[in-house]
């Protein structure tokens, strides 16, 4: 069903890269999604995940926060409710949040790219032109 590539194919990763194959069935295809997920390795490649580390910081502190407020008034399951909630509320939240940020900042960065040869290639015709300007005067 995968076959992982070869690293010439691909030489900068460490992981292999797997070609996906469908089963034709979806549910075939969900079980054979289902036993690719391995919550060792997969928590192991978390800090490779742009964005993770802050949005999950800012979950758990909400998340202990609210369920710590909620507990002092109701009791320990409707606090525990709360407070996972909270967690995938603002983890969500602020991961998409900074995504969406770094997804700007690349664009604007992409387009500061494009431009700088234009910018140069401006500034040296008008260095040209001062050039020549000078050289009739002279």
């Amino acid at each position: 069903m995968e076959t992982p590539s070869t690293p010439a194919d691909n030489p900068s990763s460490k992981r292999p890269v797997y070609q996906r194959e469908t089963t034709g069935s979806w549910w075939g295809d969900v079980k054979a999604a289902f036993q690719k997920i391995s919550i060792r390795d997969d928590l192991s490649h978390i800090n490779e995940i742009q964005c993770a580390r802050s949005s999950l910081l800012s979950g758990i502190a909400s998340g202990a926060g609210i369920g710590v407020i909620r507990g002092m008034s109701s009791g320990a399951f409707v606090a525990s409710n709360w407070a996972v909630g909270t967690f995938m509320l603002v983890s969500l939240g602020t991961w998409t949040i900074c995504r969406k940020a770094m997804e700007e900042e690349r664009r604007r960065v992409q387009i500061m790219v494009e431009s700088l040869p234009r910018k140069l290639a401006e500034k040296q015709e008008k260095q040209a032109l001062e050039k020549a300007q000078a050289e009739q005067k002279a």
